[in-house]
């Protein structure tokens, strides 16, 4: 594989199994990780009525409560 033939890609997954099986070593410029990970919170969506006011109606957007371990 040449220079010419990874330039711009962008991979979906968990970052340790793709630096590790699909990216050379020491060609990486930039990861871009989001959301914050290991924050031990939960992340919701929160809706208001159409009048504006805050609704008590809300989802779970994201868990971020995994454990770490080795």
């Amino acid at each position: 594989m040449t220079a010419t033939d990874c330039k711009n890609q962008l991979y979906f997954g968990d970052n340790l199994d793709i630096l590790r099986n699909h990216v050379a070593d020491a060609s990486v410029d930039l990861i871009y990780l989001d959301p914050p990970f290991n924050s031990n919170a939960n992340y919701n969506v929160l809706f208001q009525e159409k009048s504006g006011q805050q609704s008590a109606a809300q989802i779970t957007a994201f868990e971020d409560t995994r454990h770490w371990s080795l």
